[in-house]
């Protein structure tokens, strides 16, 4: 009976297992056949195995591989698109790797150029401070010029001031 109603269902197996869990239905119908003699004989009570539910057992055993099959399933798709997502993640990682190196030797022909640039401003800073004290240097020797004619000027406008009433007479006197 097993072997009629499990041939053509379909079992994830190969034939050996498939004919294994059909003579296991079929084995465990007849223990249950015995049970029930046994039970007879101890308790004399009468109960029976009917072909019927012989058949709700395969029928369970249809419903619960069914069940589980599909759970397998989906977690078997799960883990697939886990190992796909792994893969993926594997690829970019790689790429991101390239690229690090790629920018890192980028990075270090900036620092190297920033460290250049960073040396000339040094270097103009400096020679624009020197400029810059000499510079100062001559407006300090300027101002000092500056402040000595500032002194004769007014040495000589105190000479002038004292001179102009004998410059008042001198012009009156010519006319």
């Amino acid at each position: 009976v097993a072997q009629h109603f499990l041939v053509s269902y379909h079992i994830e197996c190969t034939d050996e297992v498939k004919q294994s869990v059909i003579n296991t239905m079929g084995t465990f119908q007849d223990v249950v056949t015995e049970k029930c003699v046994e039970y007879f004989e101890r308790y004399r009570r009468q109960t029976f195995v009917t072909p019927k539910s012989y058949l709700s057992f395969i029928g369970g055993y249809k419903a619960i591989y069914k069940e589980k099959f599909a759970s397998v399933g989906s977690l078997s798709e799960r883990m697939r698109t886990g190992l796909a997502k792994l893969t993926e993640a594997e690829v970019s990682v790689n790429q991101l790797s390239k690229e690090l190196v790629m920018k890192e030797k980028d990075l270090d022909a900036a620092s190297k150029k920033a460290d250049e640039v960073l040396l000339e401003v040094t270097m103009k800073a400096q020679a624009a401070e020197k400029v810059k004290m000499q510079v100062q240097r001559v407006k300090d020797k300027a101002q000092a010029i500056v402040d000595d004619i500032a002194i004769d000027k007014a040495a000589a406008e105190e000479k002038l001031e004292a001179a102009r009433p004998a410059l008042e007479e001198a012009k009156a006197a010519l006319q």
